[in-house]
Protein backbone atom coordinates (compact mmCIF):
# COMPACT_ATOMS: atom_id res chain seq x y z
CA UNK A 1 0.00 0.00 0.00
CA UNK A 2 1.07 3.28 -0.80
CA UNK A 3 -1.43 5.44 -0.33
CA UNK A 4 -3.87 5.56 2.39
CA UNK A 5 -7.29 7.34 3.37
CA UNK A 6 -8.45 7.88 6.75
CA UNK A 7 -12.24 8.04 6.71
CA UNK A 8 -12.19 9.89 9.91
CA UNK A 9 -11.09 13.21 12.07
CA UNK A 10 -9.48 14.28 15.34
CA UNK A 11 -7.36 12.58 17.42
CA UNK A 12 -7.61 8.77 15.63
CA UNK A 13 -7.23 10.38 12.51
CA UNK A 14 -3.83 11.62 13.46
CA UNK A 15 -3.05 9.23 15.51
CA UNK A 16 -3.56 6.72 12.06
CA UNK A 17 -1.31 9.36 9.89
CA UNK A 18 1.39 9.35 12.31
CA UNK A 19 1.66 5.54 12.07
CA UNK A 20 1.26 5.48 8.78
CA UNK A 21 4.24 8.22 8.20
CA UNK A 22 6.10 5.80 10.22
CA UNK A 23 5.84 3.26 7.59
CA UNK A 24 6.36 5.33 4.93
CA UNK A 25 2.71 5.71 3.18
CA UNK A 26 1.23 8.51 2.16
CA UNK A 27 -2.18 9.67 4.02
CA UNK A 28 -5.35 11.37 2.86
CA UNK A 29 -7.19 13.36 5.26
CA UNK A 30 -11.03 14.38 4.98
CA UNK A 31 -12.73 17.08 6.89
CA UNK A 32 -15.90 18.61 6.82
CA UNK A 33 -16.25 22.86 6.32
CA UNK A 34 -16.00 22.86 10.59
CA UNK A 35 -12.61 20.99 9.93
CA UNK A 36 -11.08 22.81 7.37
CA UNK A 37 -7.94 23.72 9.72
CA UNK A 38 -7.96 20.87 12.18
CA UNK A 39 -4.21 19.00 12.77
CA UNK A 40 -5.17 15.65 11.43
CA UNK A 41 -5.99 18.22 7.91
CA UNK A 42 -2.55 19.65 8.44
CA UNK A 43 -0.49 16.99 9.07
CA UNK A 44 -2.09 14.61 6.10
CA UNK A 45 -0.27 14.74 2.42
CA UNK A 46 -3.39 15.17 1.16
CA UNK A 47 -6.83 16.39 1.93
CA UNK A 48 -9.96 16.82 0.74
CA UNK A 49 -13.45 18.76 2.00
CA UNK A 50 -16.35 16.58 2.20
CA UNK A 51 -18.87 18.92 2.93
CA UNK A 52 -20.36 21.01 5.67
CA UNK A 53 -19.93 19.90 9.40
CA UNK A 54 -23.13 18.11 9.94
CA UNK A 55 -21.75 14.26 9.65
CA UNK A 56 -24.37 13.50 7.53
CA UNK A 57 -22.98 15.54 5.05
CA UNK A 58 -19.26 14.76 5.46
CA UNK A 59 -17.92 12.06 7.44
CA UNK A 60 -20.86 9.91 7.03
CA UNK A 61 -20.97 10.42 3.34
CA UNK A 62 -19.45 7.19 2.41
CA UNK A 63 -20.23 7.29 -1.32
CA UNK A 64 -18.39 10.88 -1.35
CA UNK A 65 -15.57 9.39 0.28
CA UNK A 66 -15.06 6.29 -1.51
CA UNK A 67 -15.49 8.56 -4.73
CA UNK A 68 -12.59 10.80 -3.50
CA UNK A 69 -10.56 7.68 -2.72
CA UNK A 70 -10.84 6.46 -6.31
CA UNK A 71 -10.01 9.97 -7.88
CA UNK A 72 -7.08 10.04 -5.68
CA UNK A 73 -5.44 6.66 -6.80
CA UNK A 74 -5.79 5.52 -2.47
CA UNK A 75 -5.08 2.10 -2.21
CA UNK A 76 -6.46 1.68 1.27
CA UNK A 77 -9.56 2.79 3.52
CA UNK A 78 -8.71 3.13 7.27
CA UNK A 79 -12.25 4.40 8.80
CA UNK A 80 -10.81 5.05 12.40
CA UNK A 81 -13.46 4.21 15.29
CA UNK A 82 -17.04 5.77 15.23
CA UNK A 83 -18.65 7.26 11.93
CA UNK A 84 -18.38 4.01 9.10
CA UNK A 85 -16.25 2.17 10.96
CA UNK A 86 -18.69 -0.40 11.71
CA UNK A 87 -20.87 -0.27 8.53
CA UNK A 88 -21.27 -3.41 6.68
CA UNK A 89 -22.62 -1.98 3.78
CA UNK A 90 -19.90 0.55 3.37
CA UNK A 91 -17.11 -1.83 3.48
CA UNK A 92 -19.02 -3.81 0.79
CA UNK A 93 -18.77 -0.64 -1.18
CA UNK A 94 -15.08 0.03 -0.46
CA UNK A 95 -14.08 -3.62 -1.20
CA UNK A 96 -16.19 -3.87 -4.69
CA UNK A 97 -14.37 -0.10 -5.88
CA UNK A 98 -11.17 -2.05 -5.60
CA UNK A 99 -10.11 -0.63 -2.75
CA UNK A 100 -8.58 -2.53 0.71
CA UNK A 101 -11.22 -2.14 3.56
CA UNK A 102 -8.88 -1.93 6.45
CA UNK A 103 -10.69 -3.43 9.03
CA UNK A 104 -12.16 -7.50 8.99
CA UNK A 105 -14.41 -8.59 5.92
CA UNK A 106 -18.12 -6.83 5.51
CA UNK A 107 -20.01 -10.28 6.41
CA UNK A 108 -17.87 -10.30 9.90
CA UNK A 109 -19.04 -6.89 10.00
CA UNK A 110 -22.15 -7.57 9.51
CA UNK A 111 -22.37 -10.58 12.16
CA UNK A 112 -21.50 -8.81 14.86
CA UNK A 113 -22.76 -5.85 14.18
CA UNK A 114 -26.16 -7.23 15.35
CA UNK A 115 -25.78 -8.37 19.51
CA UNK A 116 -28.47 -11.19 18.31
CA UNK A 117 -26.26 -12.29 14.92
CA UNK A 118 -23.40 -12.45 17.17
CA UNK A 119 -25.02 -14.25 20.05
CA UNK A 120 -26.22 -17.16 17.15
CA UNK A 121 -22.35 -17.41 15.84
CA UNK A 122 -20.96 -17.46 19.10
CA UNK A 123 -23.26 -20.12 20.99
CA UNK A 124 -21.59 -23.09 19.38
CA UNK A 125 -18.31 -22.63 20.99
CA UNK A 126 -20.32 -22.84 24.77
CA UNK A 127 -19.01 -19.95 25.37
CA UNK A 128 -21.23 -18.27 28.35
CA UNK A 129 -23.54 -15.67 27.97
CA UNK A 130 -26.27 -13.82 30.02
CA UNK A 131 -29.48 -15.86 30.55
CA UNK A 132 -32.05 -13.76 28.05
CA UNK A 133 -33.92 -14.66 24.66
CA UNK A 134 -31.99 -15.11 21.68
CA UNK A 135 -33.82 -12.76 19.32
CA UNK A 136 -36.37 -9.86 18.77
CA UNK A 137 -39.20 -8.78 20.74
CA UNK A 138 -42.10 -6.40 20.36
CA UNK A 139 -44.91 -7.98 22.02
CA UNK A 140 -45.05 -6.96 25.57
CA UNK A 141 -46.98 -10.11 26.59
CA UNK A 142 -44.15 -12.18 25.80
CA UNK A 143 -41.66 -10.02 26.93
CA UNK A 144 -42.99 -10.49 30.46
CA UNK A 145 -43.08 -13.79 30.21
CA UNK A 146 -39.70 -13.83 29.53
CA UNK A 147 -38.56 -11.34 32.28
CA UNK A 148 -40.78 -13.70 34.77
CA UNK A 149 -38.38 -16.92 34.00
CA UNK A 150 -35.06 -15.18 34.13
CA UNK A 151 -36.33 -12.62 36.73
CA UNK A 152 -36.05 -9.30 37.42
CA UNK A 153 -34.26 -6.54 37.17
CA UNK A 154 -33.95 -7.13 33.41
CA UNK A 155 -32.16 -5.08 30.15
CA UNK A 156 -33.50 -4.35 27.15
CA UNK A 157 -31.24 -3.76 25.12
CA UNK A 158 -31.05 -2.69 21.05
CA UNK A 159 -29.99 -5.34 18.91
CA UNK A 160 -27.83 -2.92 16.61
CA UNK A 161 -26.88 -0.44 19.93
CA UNK A 162 -23.75 0.55 21.33
CA UNK A 163 -22.58 3.07 23.34
CA UNK A 164 -25.65 2.89 26.05
CA UNK A 165 -27.78 3.74 23.28
CA UNK A 166 -30.66 1.60 23.30
CA UNK A 167 -30.51 0.31 26.41
CA UNK A 168 -32.72 -0.10 28.87
CA UNK A 169 -33.48 -1.34 32.23
CA UNK A 170 -36.58 -2.78 34.08
CA UNK A 171 -36.68 -3.72 37.76
CA UNK A 172 -39.96 -4.84 37.90
CA UNK A 173 -43.24 -5.84 35.78
CA UNK A 174 -44.78 -2.39 35.93
CA UNK A 175 -41.88 -0.86 34.05
CA UNK A 176 -41.27 -3.17 31.53
CA UNK A 177 -43.67 -1.56 29.11
CA UNK A 178 -42.60 1.83 29.13
CA UNK A 179 -38.91 0.44 29.11
CA UNK A 180 -39.42 -1.33 26.36
CA UNK A 181 -41.51 1.18 24.24
CA UNK A 182 -38.43 3.42 24.95
CA UNK A 183 -35.70 1.61 23.89
CA UNK A 184 -37.25 0.97 20.53
CA UNK A 185 -38.00 3.82 20.51
CA UNK A 186 -34.28 5.14 20.90
CA UNK A 187 -33.00 2.28 18.97
CA UNK A 188 -34.57 3.44 15.82
CA UNK A 189 -33.70 6.96 15.85
CA UNK A 190 -29.79 6.60 16.52
CA UNK A 191 -29.99 3.12 14.50
CA UNK A 192 -32.56 3.19 12.34
CA UNK A 193 -33.62 -0.45 13.65
CA UNK A 194 -35.94 -0.80 16.48
CA UNK A 195 -34.99 -4.36 16.90
CA UNK A 196 -34.66 -5.24 20.86
CA UNK A 197 -34.29 -8.25 22.96
CA UNK A 198 -34.06 -9.27 26.85
CA UNK A 199 -31.52 -10.16 28.79
CA UNK A 200 -30.67 -10.76 32.71
CA UNK A 201 -29.74 -7.74 34.13
CA UNK A 202 -26.10 -8.42 35.93
CA UNK A 203 -25.91 -6.60 39.17
CA UNK A 204 -22.64 -4.86 40.00
CA UNK A 205 -20.81 -6.67 36.56
CA UNK A 206 -17.37 -5.80 35.61
CA UNK A 207 -17.00 -4.31 31.80
CA UNK A 208 -13.90 -6.60 30.84
CA UNK A 209 -13.14 -6.34 26.68
CA UNK A 210 -10.09 -8.66 25.35
CA UNK A 211 -8.30 -7.40 22.22
CA UNK A 212 -7.46 -9.79 19.36
CA UNK A 213 -5.36 -9.64 16.19
CA UNK A 214 -6.22 -12.01 12.78
CA UNK A 215 -4.54 -12.41 10.01
CA UNK A 216 -6.01 -13.72 6.71
CA UNK A 217 -4.44 -17.65 7.39
CA UNK A 218 -6.38 -18.57 10.58
CA UNK A 219 -4.10 -17.05 13.06
CA UNK A 220 -5.55 -15.43 15.76
CA UNK A 221 -4.24 -14.13 19.40
CA UNK A 222 -5.27 -11.97 22.13
CA UNK A 223 -3.47 -9.35 23.45
CA UNK A 224 -4.84 -9.23 27.19
CA UNK A 225 -7.49 -7.34 28.67
CA UNK A 226 -9.00 -4.02 29.22
CA UNK A 227 -10.94 -3.37 32.35
CA UNK A 228 -13.25 -0.84 31.23
CA UNK A 229 -15.42 -0.17 34.26
CA UNK A 230 -15.19 3.40 35.03
CA UNK A 231 -18.36 4.88 32.85
CA UNK A 232 -20.55 7.42 32.87
CA UNK A 233 -24.25 6.78 30.99
CA UNK A 234 -22.80 3.35 29.85
CA UNK A 235 -19.70 4.97 28.26
CA UNK A 236 -16.35 4.06 29.35
CA UNK A 237 -13.85 7.24 30.73
CA UNK A 238 -11.21 5.49 32.69
CA UNK A 239 -9.66 2.39 30.76
CA UNK A 240 -6.45 0.26 32.02
CA UNK A 241 -4.72 -2.91 31.41
CA UNK A 242 -4.23 -5.13 33.17
CA UNK A 243 -7.67 -5.12 35.37
CA UNK A 244 -6.56 -5.34 38.62
CA UNK A 245 -9.16 -8.25 39.60
CA UNK A 246 -8.32 -10.78 36.69
CA UNK A 247 -6.27 -13.67 38.56
CA UNK A 248 -4.03 -15.63 35.61
CA UNK A 249 -6.51 -18.38 35.39
CA UNK A 250 -9.51 -16.33 34.43
CA UNK A 251 -7.20 -14.32 32.23
CA UNK A 252 -6.15 -17.41 30.00
CA UNK A 253 -10.12 -18.61 29.79
CA UNK A 254 -11.38 -15.27 29.07
CA UNK A 255 -8.26 -14.75 26.20
CA UNK A 256 -8.98 -18.19 24.73
CA UNK A 257 -12.55 -17.52 25.02
CA UNK A 258 -11.89 -14.12 22.88
CA UNK A 259 -10.14 -15.90 20.18
CA UNK A 260 -13.20 -18.49 19.48
CA UNK A 261 -15.45 -15.72 19.42
CA UNK A 262 -13.38 -14.05 16.64
CA UNK A 263 -12.78 -17.29 14.82
CA UNK A 264 -16.43 -18.04 15.19
CA UNK A 265 -17.11 -15.36 12.48
CA UNK A 266 -13.77 -15.31 10.31
CA UNK A 267 -12.62 -12.49 11.77
CA UNK A 268 -9.58 -10.94 10.50
CA UNK A 269 -7.68 -7.02 11.92
CA UNK A 270 -8.28 -5.61 15.10
CA UNK A 271 -11.02 -6.63 17.36
CA UNK A 272 -12.85 -6.03 20.59
CA UNK A 273 -14.39 -9.06 22.50
CA UNK A 274 -16.52 -7.60 25.39
CA UNK A 275 -17.55 -9.41 28.80
CA UNK A 276 -19.14 -8.70 31.69
CA UNK A 277 -17.53 -10.18 35.06
CA UNK A 278 -19.32 -10.85 37.86
CA UNK A 279 -18.62 -10.71 41.76
CA UNK A 280 -17.83 -14.42 41.62
CA UNK A 281 -15.53 -13.78 38.60
CA UNK A 282 -18.25 -15.80 36.04
CA UNK A 283 -17.56 -13.81 32.65
CA UNK A 284 -20.43 -14.23 30.47
CA UNK A 285 -20.31 -12.54 26.60
CA UNK A 286 -21.28 -9.20 25.76
CA UNK A 287 -20.60 -8.22 22.42
CA UNK A 288 -17.72 -8.15 19.57
CA UNK A 289 -16.51 -4.29 18.31
CA UNK A 290 -15.13 -4.92 14.63
CA UNK A 291 -13.14 -2.07 14.92
CA UNK A 292 -10.22 -0.58 16.77
CA UNK A 293 -11.26 0.72 19.91
CA UNK A 294 -10.85 4.13 21.85
CA UNK A 295 -9.13 2.63 24.20
CA UNK A 296 -6.36 0.69 22.16
CA UNK A 297 -3.28 2.93 23.44
CA UNK A 298 -3.18 0.84 26.36
CA UNK A 299 -2.87 -2.35 25.28
CA UNK A 300 0.03 -0.62 23.37
CA UNK A 301 1.46 0.67 26.35
CA UNK A 302 1.98 -2.83 27.84
CA UNK A 303 2.58 -4.71 24.64
CA UNK A 304 4.65 -2.73 22.81
CA UNK A 305 2.73 -3.78 19.34
CA UNK A 306 1.20 -0.65 17.66
CA UNK A 307 -2.05 -2.00 16.84
CA UNK A 308 -2.59 -0.03 13.57
CA UNK A 309 0.40 -1.59 11.68
CA UNK A 310 -0.29 -4.93 12.61
CA UNK A 311 -4.33 -3.41 10.84
CA UNK A 312 -2.72 -2.05 7.98
CA UNK A 313 -0.06 -5.59 7.74
CA UNK A 314 -3.19 -7.57 7.89
CA UNK A 315 -4.93 -6.11 5.30
CA UNK A 316 -1.91 -6.21 3.02
CA UNK A 317 -1.58 -9.76 3.18
CA UNK A 318 1.21 -10.19 5.99
CA UNK A 319 0.67 -13.03 8.33
CA UNK A 320 1.07 -12.03 11.97
CA UNK A 321 4.87 -11.27 13.05
CA UNK A 322 4.38 -13.31 16.71
CA UNK A 323 2.73 -15.80 18.38
CA UNK A 324 0.57 -16.23 21.63
CA UNK A 325 3.45 -17.31 23.62
CA UNK A 326 5.66 -14.26 22.55
CA UNK A 327 3.28 -11.33 23.58
CA UNK A 328 3.96 -10.68 27.60
CA UNK A 329 2.40 -7.68 29.55
CA UNK A 330 5.28 -5.31 30.93
CA UNK A 331 3.85 -3.06 33.49
CA UNK A 332 0.65 -1.39 33.95
CA UNK A 333 -1.51 1.57 31.58
CA UNK A 334 -4.35 3.62 32.27
CA UNK A 335 -6.19 5.80 29.89
CA UNK A 336 -8.11 8.68 30.47
CA UNK A 337 -10.97 10.05 28.06
CA UNK A 338 -10.37 14.24 28.16
CA UNK A 339 -13.78 15.04 27.07
CA UNK A 340 -15.33 18.59 26.58
CA UNK A 341 -17.70 17.79 29.49
CA UNK A 342 -19.25 19.36 32.70
CA UNK A 343 -18.68 16.71 35.21
CA UNK A 344 -20.44 19.54 37.43
CA UNK A 345 -23.62 19.61 35.66
CA UNK A 346 -24.45 15.81 34.89
CA UNK A 347 -20.89 15.41 31.84
CA UNK A 348 -23.33 17.93 29.53
CA UNK A 349 -20.99 19.05 26.57
CA UNK A 350 -18.31 22.15 27.14
CA UNK A 351 -18.64 24.12 23.91
CA UNK A 352 -16.52 26.70 22.98
CA UNK A 353 -12.84 27.36 22.28
CA UNK A 354 -9.65 26.46 23.53
CA UNK A 355 -8.15 29.57 25.37
CA UNK A 356 -5.39 27.44 27.05
CA UNK A 357 -4.42 24.22 26.03
CA UNK A 358 -1.15 22.12 26.77
CA UNK A 359 -0.74 19.23 27.09
CA UNK A 360 1.62 17.27 29.72
CA UNK A 361 4.63 15.72 28.71
CA UNK A 362 7.46 13.47 29.96
CA UNK A 363 8.19 9.86 30.13
CA UNK A 364 5.89 6.86 30.31
CA UNK A 365 3.04 9.84 29.37
CA UNK A 366 1.10 9.58 26.21
CA UNK A 367 -1.52 12.20 24.59
CA UNK A 368 -3.63 11.81 21.67
CA UNK A 369 -5.17 14.60 20.73
CA UNK A 370 -6.47 16.64 17.41
CA UNK A 371 -6.37 20.01 19.29
CA UNK A 372 -4.83 22.92 19.07
CA UNK A 373 -4.71 26.22 21.02
CA UNK A 374 -7.13 28.63 19.97
CA UNK A 375 -9.57 25.79 18.54
CA UNK A 376 -13.19 25.27 18.71
CA UNK A 377 -14.95 22.13 20.24
CA UNK A 378 -17.32 22.11 17.37
CA UNK A 379 -21.16 21.23 18.71
CA UNK A 380 -21.42 18.52 15.82
CA UNK A 381 -19.52 15.36 17.14
CA UNK A 382 -18.08 13.98 19.94
CA UNK A 383 -16.74 15.89 22.67
CA UNK A 384 -13.63 14.43 23.50
CA UNK A 385 -10.70 16.42 23.34
CA UNK A 386 -7.91 13.93 23.79
CA UNK A 387 -6.86 10.96 25.33
CA UNK A 388 -4.10 11.08 28.17
CA UNK A 389 -2.11 7.66 28.58
CA UNK A 390 0.26 6.53 31.56
CA UNK A 391 2.44 3.75 31.78
CA UNK A 392 4.08 2.44 34.87
CA UNK A 393 6.36 -0.50 36.23
CA UNK A 394 3.17 -1.26 38.32
CA UNK A 395 -0.62 0.26 38.69
CA UNK A 396 0.44 2.48 41.65
CA UNK A 397 3.23 4.27 39.52
CA UNK A 398 0.95 4.29 36.13
CA UNK A 399 -1.62 6.06 38.87
CA UNK A 400 1.11 8.92 40.00
CA UNK A 401 1.70 9.29 37.05
CA UNK A 402 -1.59 9.75 35.67
CA UNK A 403 -2.54 12.00 38.45
CA UNK A 404 0.85 14.53 37.95
CA UNK A 405 -0.18 14.14 34.16
CA UNK A 406 -3.89 15.71 35.12
CA UNK A 407 -1.86 18.31 37.24
CA UNK A 408 0.09 19.76 34.53
CA UNK A 409 -2.70 19.40 31.82
CA UNK A 410 -3.48 23.05 30.82
CA UNK A 411 -7.02 23.14 29.14
CA UNK A 412 -8.96 26.89 29.10
CA UNK A 413 -11.97 27.81 28.32
CA UNK A 414 -14.39 25.02 28.38
CA UNK A 415 -14.89 22.83 31.02
CA UNK A 416 -13.35 18.95 30.76
CA UNK A 417 -13.16 15.51 32.42
CA UNK A 418 -9.70 16.10 33.69
CA UNK A 419 -11.16 16.98 37.31
CA UNK A 420 -12.93 13.78 36.92
CA UNK A 421 -10.30 11.50 36.60
CA UNK A 422 -8.64 12.85 39.31
CA UNK A 423 -11.48 12.07 41.31
CA UNK A 424 -11.49 8.55 40.05
CA UNK A 425 -7.79 8.04 41.18
CA UNK A 426 -7.71 8.90 44.67
CA UNK A 427 -11.06 7.22 45.45
CA UNK A 428 -10.79 4.16 48.08
CA UNK A 429 -12.57 1.92 45.71
CA UNK A 430 -10.74 2.42 42.32
CA UNK A 431 -7.13 1.93 44.52
CA UNK A 432 -8.42 -1.23 45.88
CA UNK A 433 -9.97 -2.74 42.74
CA UNK A 434 -13.27 -2.81 44.56
CA UNK A 435 -15.21 -1.08 42.04
CA UNK A 436 -17.34 -1.74 39.28
CA UNK A 437 -19.96 -0.34 36.22
CA UNK A 438 -22.09 1.97 38.98
CA UNK A 439 -18.55 3.31 40.30
CA UNK A 440 -20.39 6.83 39.39
CA UNK A 441 -24.03 5.79 40.59
CA UNK A 442 -22.23 4.77 44.03
CA UNK A 443 -19.69 7.10 44.98
CA UNK A 444 -19.50 10.22 42.64
CA UNK A 445 -21.25 13.87 42.93
CA UNK A 446 -20.67 17.24 42.10
CA UNK A 447 -19.89 18.34 45.72
CA UNK A 448 -17.64 15.54 46.51
CA UNK A 449 -15.64 16.65 43.54
CA UNK A 450 -15.78 20.43 44.62
CA UNK A 451 -15.09 19.34 48.11
CA UNK A 452 -11.78 17.39 46.65
CA UNK A 453 -11.08 20.29 44.73
CA UNK A 454 -11.23 22.60 47.72
CA UNK A 455 -8.88 20.48 49.51
CA UNK A 456 -6.09 20.34 46.81
CA UNK A 457 -6.62 24.15 46.88
CA UNK A 458 -5.91 24.39 50.46
CA UNK A 459 -2.66 21.73 50.34
CA UNK A 460 -0.82 23.67 47.74
CA UNK A 461 -1.70 26.90 49.79
CA UNK A 462 0.61 25.05 52.52
CA UNK A 463 2.80 24.32 50.67
CA UNK A 464 3.37 27.28 48.86
CA UNK A 465 3.26 29.03 52.26
CA UNK A 466 6.00 26.38 54.05
CA UNK A 467 8.37 26.85 50.26
CA UNK A 468 8.40 30.35 51.66
CA UNK A 469 8.98 30.62 55.14
CA UNK A 470 12.16 28.04 54.15
CA UNK A 471 13.50 30.54 52.09
CA UNK A 472 12.30 33.49 53.93
CA UNK A 473 15.17 31.81 57.13
CA UNK A 474 17.85 31.49 53.93
CA UNK A 475 17.61 34.93 53.27
CA UNK A 476 20.55 36.85 55.06
CA UNK A 477 21.49 40.21 55.21
CA UNK A 478 24.46 41.19 53.00
CA UNK A 479 27.78 41.76 55.29
CA UNK A 480 29.41 44.87 54.65
CA UNK A 481 33.73 43.81 54.64
CA UNK A 482 36.38 46.57 54.03
CA UNK A 483 38.74 46.65 51.53
CA UNK A 484 41.96 49.02 50.54
CA UNK A 485 39.78 50.10 47.22
CA UNK A 486 39.55 53.37 46.97
CA UNK A 487 37.43 55.25 43.82
CA UNK A 488 40.07 57.38 42.20
CA UNK A 489 39.01 60.56 39.95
Amino acid sequence: MQKILVANRGEIALRIMRTLNRMGIKSVAVYSDADRNAPHVLYADEAVCLGPAPSSQSYLNGDTIIAFAKQLGVDGIHPGYGFLSENAAFAKKVEEAGITFIGPGHEAMRIMGSKLAAKECVKQYNIPMVPGIDKAIDDIAVAKKIAAEIGYPILIKASAGGGGKGMRIAARESELAEQMERATSEALSSFGDGSVFIEKYVASPRHIEIQVLADNYGNTVHLFERECSIQRRHQKVVEESPSSILIPEIRQKMGAAAVMVAKSCNYRSTGTVEFLLDEQLNFYFLEMNTRLQVEHPVTEMITGIDLVEEQINIARGEKLRFKQEDITINGHALELRVYAEDPLHEFLPSTGTLTKYKPPQGEGIRVDDGYTEGMAIPVYYDPMIAKLITHGRNRTEAIQKMKAAISNYTIEGVQTTLPFGYFVLEHEAFLSGRFDTQFVQKYYTPEKLLAQQKDKAELAALIALHYWLQKQKEVKAVESTPTNWTKRT
